[in-house]
């Protein structure tokens, strides 16, 4: 009662209630300047991708894996960072001031060791002491111990069996490719042949760390599971991974060879030039590693280039040097669009009509990639997220890239040199309602990709091998439609778009977010949704959500949201206020009609005291979603742009003739 009292003292300070449009003018005119200045030459914006200490750690572990030296001066650099983001638990966390997390400790830790720190050197004996403690590097997940496994720390027992022979089962079986995500393809297939060959790193440096198991592996019989799954695929899948750890070894050589001459070829239909597999770091590293284990030398063009697209990913600052998952550019480039027009003037409209130049020869028209397999007569049409991987446009990037392209040719006209960009939008548009999956919602990358089963088998215990329908995507999707003048009655497409949406609102009045964090960007982004599909804001289920919404605001008027919200059983938990989180909340409100709710103020408000001298907001926390509960994101983009949008669209609307948010984000 008295945390309630308290909230409510805070909310009302004079401080945190007023604003003026003068001020907010002069915050908007501050970002827009600092944004702009950012732009490449050719137009584009792309910010930094940051995930956890396991992608740099792995960039370590693959150059010792195959005795290759990264660039001079990047190992200490990398190091710096891994030192700098222990936290005081003394481990490693996925996310920023995060609990502890055994498997992104224990990479830690080992890459630690193999740049050359002493064990016994205060940081290294506190991650120890914190591995140790919690039952040691044994309890680490399937992919840090199929590396360990490759460095001959673990048995292969470790590791859940997948054997390459899976690239010859038929579609109806209960396992095909195509029944899995994008990135669980990229990354299974290598992996399938290094399981195979079973290649042990050459490890110059002779490193292991023995020192973090409590028992020696190679007696442990019981290794960790999937803590999601249930009975019964928990023993099915067991009893059947245990009989295919018997009888692995003794299957046909000839078959055998096929089958990874068959992976092979995969990966190198997908390889993606200079951009590497899936356009994601993990597939490129299994990538360079199946290469080698089937005989291909350093020198072989393919894994060449796929040693070029991991080198790309580095990050290289002063002092510190880390390694990004993949790049955003599309998306960076798409969003920046939206707050510049947003922001409005010639300077910014300017260069979100460079920046939309810049994307439309991206359009993915010619290949029909992995989506296919489930909408064969679909033509492509869209755009990924990544400079480059044709094989994996996704549908989210698509819909916001048409948005932009649709509002700034409806702010112009076709006047002031815009281009026409009906074409390119009517193209996307047909590959985007092609992509709907049977329960009305849209994926990421895929239709009807909800083989939910496979997410209980061993290897899966991330519990995120499928691309479901979201509500995030769906929004985004819908918003699309709506915004080029489609409505429920003129689009089947678009009725049942909606209907998931109301269908999968929670019972608190927000939704999940499966790529932002978490209820609050769902949240975000189905408001948006509604709003341009022309729901009543009157109607219970929007009430519902802006009640939540006010509640859930900080005492110090932003909002945020903890990676914790992704427990097994989701549930909003409260976080410190980031300007990203505080956006979201602030463009669902007013895309809700509350742009006067004394929230609103108050968040824009927050935002305004929070701007920094460079006109931007400083953002360490993380607020987006790779996989929930095992891999976040840190876009250094988000708190760039996002609070930008939020302003100017409280402005726009203050001083405009209408209360209501014209287009669909």
């Amino acid at each position: 009662m008295r945390e309630a009292v308290n909230k409510v003292e805070a909310l009302q300070r004079p401080k945190t209630q007023a604003i003026s449009l003068d001020d907010v003018d002069h915050g908007v005119a501050r970002a827009t300047r600092a944004l702009t200045a950012l732009s490449h030459d050719d137009g584009h914006i792309c910010f930094e991708l940051e995930a956890d200490a396991t992608i740099p750690s792995e960039y370590i572990l693959f150059h010792q894996f195959r005795d290759t030296k990264p660039p001079e001066g990047l190992e200490p650099k990398i190091g710096n960072y891994l030192r700098r983001t222990q936290e005081k638990h003394g481990g490693w966390a996925l996310v920023h001031e995060g609990p502890f997390d055994m498997s992104c400790t224990v990479k830690a830790y080992f890459a630690l060791k193999m740049i050359g720190d002493d064990i016994e050197a205060p940081h290294m004996r506190r991650a120890r002491e914190a591995i140790l403690s919690r039952g040691g590097a044994a309890q680490s997940n399937v992919f840090t111990r199929f590396i360990l496994a490759l460095y001959g720390e673990v048995p292969w027992a470790a590791v859940p069996v997948m054997p390459v022979e899976v690239m010859f089962l038929p579609k109806w079986f209960p396992f095909h490719l195509d029944k899995v995500s994008y990135w669980a393809r990229c990354v299974m297939v290598p992996l399938f042949v290094l399981q195979a060959t079973k290649p042990l790193a050459k490890n110059p440096r002779g490193i292991g760390i023995g020192e973090l198991f409590l028992t020696p592996p190679s007696s442990v019989r019981r290794w960790p599971g999937s803590p999601h799954a249930t009975w019964p695929w928990t023993p099915i899948f067991g009893g059947i991974d245990r009989i295919l750890q018997k009888v692995e070894g003794h299957f046909a050589k000839r078959i055998r060879l096929r089958a990874m001459e068959k992976a092979r070829a995969w990966v190198s239909e997908r390889l993606n030039g200079e951009h590497g597999l899936g356009a994601i770091f993990p597939a490129m590293v299994n990538t360079v590693l199946m290469y080698e284990a089937m005989g291909y030398g350093p020198d072989h063009p393919q894994v060449r280039v796929a040693c070029d697209a991991i080198e790309k990913l580095v990050v290289v600052k002063a002092h510190e040097a880390y390694v990004q998952p993949c790049v955003s550019p599309v998306w960076d480039t798409a969003l920046a669009g939206h707050a510049l027009l947003e922001a409005g003037g010639t300077d910014a409209e300017g260069q979100a009509r460079a920046g939309l130049d810049w994307l439309l020869p991206r359009q993915v028209l010619d290949i029909a990639g992995d989506w296919a397999a489930a909408k064969p007569k679909v033509r492509p049409g869209g755009w990924a997220f990544q400079y480059a991987n044709a094989h994996y446009p996704d549908l989210d990037d698509t819909a916001v890239v048409v948005m932009a392209m649709d509002r700034a040719m409806r702010q112009h006209g076709l006047v002031a040199n815009m281009p026409d960009y009906t074409a390119s939008i009517a193209r996307a548009r047909e590959w985007v309602e092609g992509l709907q999956s049977k329960d009305g919602g849209w994926a990421a990358f895929d239709a009807d990709n909800n083989h939910m089963y496979l997410n209980h088998i061993p290897f899966s215990d991330h519990g995120a091998l499928l691309d479901p329908p979201t509500a995030d995507v769906t929004a985004r999707v819908v918003s699309m439609l709506s915004q080029l003048g489609e409505t429920r009655e003129s689009s089947k497409a678009l009725d049942r778009g909606v209907t998931y949406l109301l269908n999968d609102q929670e019972q608190d009045g927000s939704w999940y977010g499966r790529w932002g964090m978490n209820f609050i960007y769902g949240t975000w982004s189905v408001l948006c949704a509604l709003n341009a599909a022309g729901v009543d804001p009157q109607s219970p289920e929007i009430r519902r959500s802006v009640e939540w919404l006010i509640r859930i605001q900080n005492p110090d008027g932003g909002w945020g949201e903890d990676a914790s919200s992704y427990k097994i059983d989701p549930a909003f938990e409260a976080g410190s206020s980031t300007a990203s989180q505080t956006a979201w909340a602030l463009l669902a409100l007013m895309a809700a009609g509350e742009c006067d709710d004394p929230a609103v103020t108050r968040g824009i408000n927050f935002l305004a005291r929070t701007q920094g001298a460079d006109g931007f907001w400083n953002e360490e926390r993380y607020t987006a979603t790779g996989f929930p509960r095992v891999f976040y994101l840190r876009y250094h983009g988000y708190p760039k742009f996002f609070p930008l949008w939020a302003m100017a669209r409280y402005r726009n609307l203050k001083r405009g003739n209408s209360r209501q948010v014209a287009y669909g984000m």
